[in-house]
C-alpha cells in the first residue's frame, strides 16, 4: 500500500487534462507532476487517496525525446505554466490528444479532431495581466501565485506576458516601495494594495493599468500617474479598482477613472474594440483572429442567414460574422458587456445587429416562442459549458449549422453528445492554441444537421 513520502519507480504511459504524467503502482493510478508520457522516473508520493494518488518526480530515469530544457526560470514553482517542460510540438499533440480522449470518453464522439494549431512564436503572446502584491523580505514584491496554493512566487519577468505588462508592474513595485503604500494583507484583510493588472492593446499600443485596492483612495497617486506617464509608452488609461471584500476574486465592482480615457481600443482583423478594466477580450491577439477565422469558415455564410450568437460578450464574433450574415442577435447575460457590444457596433458602423441582455438559456427558448429561428447558431458558453435549457432551444430552432467555441473539451463532448442525440452530427473539430506553456485548448466545433428531430 502507497503511503505520503514513499519513493517509487513509474513508468509514464499517458498525460492527465492538466498535464501531468500517469502511470500505475500495483495497480493504483499515480499522477506525477512533471513527468512525460513514455518516461520511466523515481517518484516521491505526496497524497495517497482510494482510487489515485499524487506524486511528483525525484528523480528522470529515461527521459522523453520532447523534454526540454524551460525557458522561464519560475517554470516549477509559478503556477501560470504547467508545461515549460515539453517541446512546444509536444505540446501541441497534448492539446490535439486531450480533445480526442475527452470527446470519446466522455461524450462518444468519434470525429475527425483536426492537429492543433500553434503559433509561430509562442512568447509574450498575454495582452491582458494580473499580478497579485506581497512582501518577501520587509520588501514589495509581484508575481503569480504556486500552482493549487496562494503563496506568491515573486518575479522580475514574464515570458508569455507583454513586456509592457512588466514594465507597469515594475513602476507601482518601485512606488510601493519608496512611499510605503500598505499592502494588502489576505489573512487580516488589512493594507491597500491587492492587484497590478494591465491591459495592452497590440495592435493600437495603448495601455490600461488597473490598480485594484482595499479602499478609495490611495496616498501619493499623483507620484506614481506622474512616473506612469513618463516611462509607459502608449499609456491612456489608469483605473483604481475598489475590492473592499475578502475574497479571492480580483476585480470589485467599482473602477474609479483617475487618468485618461475610460477605455482602450484594440483590432480582431478590421473590427474595432474598445475595452474596459471589465470587459471580457481573448488574451491572444494573434491566434483569436486564427480562432475567430475558423469560426467564420464553418458558419459558411452567404449573406442570407440569420445567425444567433449566444454567449456574446462584448460582441466580439458577433461583429465579426456581421459582414456576411444577413442578420446576427448578439445574447449576452453580463450588462456592462452589452453595453460595450452596443457601442462597439456604433463604433464599426455595423448596422444588422441587435444585442440582448439575458442569460442565453433563458432569451433562447423566449426567441423560439416568438417565432424567431436562426439558419446558423453559434455558442461560446464559459467552462461550464451550453445549459441543458439553451441546447433544448437550439434543437427547436431546427438550424442547418451549428459553431461551437468551447475553453474545456469535457463539457464540449457532453454537449456535443446532446445534439448528436437529437438529429445533428460533428462533422470537424479544430483545436486552438490560444494559451501556449499551459494546459489550456480552446476548440471550434462544427456541427450538421443531419435529420429532423423527433
Amino acid at each position: 500500500m502507497l503511503q505520503k513520502g514513499d519513493k517509487v519507480e513509474i513508468e509514464i504511459t499517458g498525460m492527465a487534462h492538466e498535464g501531468q504524467g500517469v502511470g500505475r503502482v500495483n495497480g493504483l493510478a499515480v499522477f506525477v507532476e512533471e513527468a512525460l508520457k513514455g518516461e520511466k522516473v523515481i517518484a516521491r508520493i505526496d497524497k495517497v487517496s482510494k482510487n489515485y494518488a499524487i506524486a511528483h518526480v525525484e528523480k528522470i530515469l529515461s527521459p522523453s525525446p520532447e523534454r526540454v530544457k524551460p525557458l522561464c526560470p519560475y517554470a516549477g514553482n509559478c503556477g501560470g505554466c504547467s508545461l515549460q517542460h515539453l517541446s512546444y510540438k509536444g505540446q501541441l499533440d497534448f492539446k490535439t490528444q486531450k480533445v480526442k480522449d475527452n470527446l470519446e470518453r466522455i461524450g462518444h464522439i468519434y470525429t475527425e479532431v483536426l492537429e492543433t494549431v500553434g503559433m509561430e512564436n509562442p512568447l509574450k503572446y498575454r495582452n491582458k495581466a494580473q499580478y497579485p502584491v506581497g512582501e518577501k523580505d520587509g520588501r514589495p514584491v509581484l508575481g503569480f501565485y504556486r500552482k493549487r496554493s496562494h503563496e506568491l512566487v515573486p518575479i522580475k519577468g514574464c515570458l508569455i506576458q507583454h513586456d509592457l505588462s512588466w514594465q507597469v508592474a515594475e513602476i507601482v513595485r518601485a512606488w510601493i516601495e519608496k512611499f510605503q503604500i500598505p499592502i494588502y494583507d489576505e489573512i487580516e484583510h488589512k493594507g491597500l494594495v491587492r492587484h497590478v493588472v494591465t491591459r495592452v492593446g497590440a495592435k493600437t499600443g495603448e495601455v490600461m493599468v488597473v490598480l485594484v485596492i482595499n479602499g478609495k483612495k490611495l496616498p501619493h497617486l499623483r507620484d506614481l500617474l506622474d512616473d506612469l506617464q513618463k516611462s509607459i509608452k502608449g499609456l491612456k488609461s489608469v483605473y483604481l479598482n475598489v475590492n473592499t471584500q475578502k475574497t479571492n476574486v480580483i476585480l470589485g465592482k467599482e473602477n474609479i477613472l483617475v487618468f485618461g480615457e475610460p477605455y482602450i481600443v484594440d483590432f480582431i482583423g478590421e473590427i474595432k474594440f474598445t475595452l474596459s478594466p471589465t470587459s471580457f477580450f481573448q488574451v491572444n491577439p494573434v491566434q483569436v483572429e486564427v480562432l475567430y477565422n475558423k469560426v467564420m469558415e464553418f458558419a459558411n455564410l452567404t449573406g442570407e442567414e440569420t445567425v444567433i450568437d449566444a454567449y456574446c460578450g462584448i460582441g466580439t464574433i458577433t461583429l465579426f460574422l456581421a459582414k456576411k450574415a444577413r442578420f446576427i442577435y448578439g445574447i449576452e447575460i453580463v450588462p456592462e458587456a452589452v453595453k460595450d457590444a452596443r457601442n462597439n457596433a456604433i463604433l464599426n458602423g455595423i448596422k444588422n445587429v441587435e444585442f440582448i441582455e439575458g442569460a442565453a438559456e433563458k432569451v433562447m427558448p423566449r426567441f423560439f416562442e416568438q417565432g424567431i429561428r436562426a439558419d446558423v447558431i453559434v455558442v461560446d458558453p464559459p467552462r461550464r459549458g451550453c445549459d441543458e435549457e439553451l441546447l433544448e432551444a437550439v434543437v427547436k430552432m431546427n438550424p442547418r449549422r451549428i459553431v461551437y467555441v468551447s475553453c474545456n473539451p469535457a463539457t464540449l463532448a457532453r454537449d456535443l453528445r446532446y445534439l448528436e442525440d437529437r438529429g445533428y452530427r460533428t462533422e470537424f473539430v479544430q483545436p486552438v492554441d490560444m494559451f501556449p506553456f499551459t494546459h489550456h485548448v480552446e476548440c471550434v466545433a462544427l456541427i450538421q444537421k443531419v435529420k429532423s428531430s423527433k
